[in-house]
């Protein structure tokens, strides 16, 4: 989806004092005309180094930055286009960017556009953004990006709260009325009372799972916390989630294992990733009998940081396993009961994994257990001191750049 705007005099001022910084500090501006276009042809760079001090202009500037040479090679980038999955090894990784400076490159026209890009190499997830793109001498184009998902998203996260707090509410709540009713019609007798008044305890527990289920799914919807994702340390974050899994796993006699890569890191939010393993392996013991192993792993392999949960419970129906992802579905609603599950764990870790360019899978089988595999882009193994990617000069520094998987059910 492309929507080509005028340009807003602010943006057009700065673009336009980075373009004459630029030219001032180049030495000699080469230019030829086309006869048959009238348009200007920017030369090739002599070196891979931008013109003194353009580097520090672009690091005070609140949008990602990426600027190309005239092979569409990448010279410059901010930590933000590389968290956000704009820039991997080197390489723009979107060819809707790499055409439109191509566009901007031929005529030297500043472009505006709003495009919605894939947020990583796996899965559906999707991120919103707002591009600007300008010539930066006769050599380079700069790319200034914005991510514009939440404002795209709020009113459809709204609606389908709505729609999912309507739907699944009205159960619990009916419950509660009803138990409520039978502690009124019951109030002289005592164990009545009292039995009533333990499962309203349970129902009001299970409403409260619900609601926060909700709140953090629309939250995710929006896609609000990874604005700017941080560096996680992927082991860091699923030892803690199998420590907060230990008291359950303890309660139903299930024994949690690991095996954890401590080199393994990727962009995000640590908070979220600690959910979305905790969340896994919740619904690993939850469905394990007791004395089994839950087993959890984390390993980098191929540019991919994945996190498998793996459980000998009594599997997955292949005709069930298409659904498992979706919000309230419930494979067994009588162990769900019995449990306390919402319905919303693996939708909720969906989405996780969608706000961070990744995927989760499934690989199960009737009487040999399930796992669970994660699998989000991995950060770069060698990176600036800046956050940039091996390679690049991360905006604000002026140092050159350098001349068969089984079988799985993906949501």
């Amino acid at each position: 989806m492309r929507r080509l705007t005028i340009v807003d005099p602010t943006a057009a001022a700065v673009l336009g004092g980075v373009f004459g910084l630029a030219t001032g500090a180049v030495s000699v501006a080469l230019v030829r005309l086309s006869e048959r276009s009238q348009r200007r042809v920017p030369q090739a760079p002599d070196s891979g180094a931008l013109p003194a001090g353009v580097s520090t202009v672009l690091a005070v500037l609140r949008s990602g930055t990426i600027v190309l040479d005239s092979a569409d090679a990448v010279v410059s980038v901010s930590p933000w286009a590389v968290a956000h999955g704009l820039v991997r090894d080197a390489d723009l990784v979107h060819d809707e960017l790499r055409h439109l400076a191509r566009l901007v490159r031929r005529d030297g026209v500043i472009r505006e556009v709003e495009l919605d890009l894939s947020r990583g190499p796996l899965g559906r997830g999707r991120i919103m953004v707002g591009a600007r793109v300008a010539p930066l001498g006769s050599e380079y184009v700069l790319l200034l990006v914005d991510d514009r998902t939440k404002d795209l998203r709020v009113e459809e996260t709204r609606r389908d709260f709505l729609v999912n707090v309507s739907h699944e509410l009205k159960t619990p709540v009916g419950g509660l009325a009803l138990l409520a009713e039978a502690v009124l019609e019951a109030n002289d007798d005592p164990e009545a009372v009292a039995r009533f008044a333990r499962r309203m305890q349970v129902e009001s527990t299970r409403l409260t799972h619900l609601v926060q289920d909700i709140l953090d799914l629309s939250r995710l919807q929006i896609a609000d916390t990874l604005h700017e994702p941080d560096l996680v340390e992927v082991a860091a974050v699923a030892n803690e989630a199998v420590e907060q899994s230990i008291l359950l796993a303890n309660s139903r006699g299930v024994d949690i294992v690991t095996s954890l890569d401590q080199g393994a890191q990727v962009f995000g939010d640590a908070e979220l990733l600690t959910t979305a393993i905790r969340n896994l392996v919740a619904n690993a013991v939850n469905y394990s009998a007791s004395r089994t192993r839950v087993a959890v792993s984390v390993r980098s392999q191929d540019g991919l940081v994945e996190i498998a949960v793996a459980d000998q419970g009594q599997g997955i129906p292949e005709s069930e396993q298409t659904r498992i992802f979706e919000r309230f579905y419930r494979v067994d609603a009588a162990r769900s009961r019995e449990t306390g599950g919402t319905g919303l764990g693996l939708a909720i870790v969906k989405h996780i994994c969608a706000n961070h360019g990744g995927e989760v899978t499934v690989w199960s089988e009737q009487g040999h257990g399930s796992t669970f595999t994660m699998r989000l882009p991995a950060a770069p193994t060698r990176p600036t001191s800046d956050g940039g990617a091996p390679g690049i000069p991360v905006a604000g520094s002026d140092i050159p750049a350098p001349g068969h998987r089984r079988r799985e059910v993906t949501r």
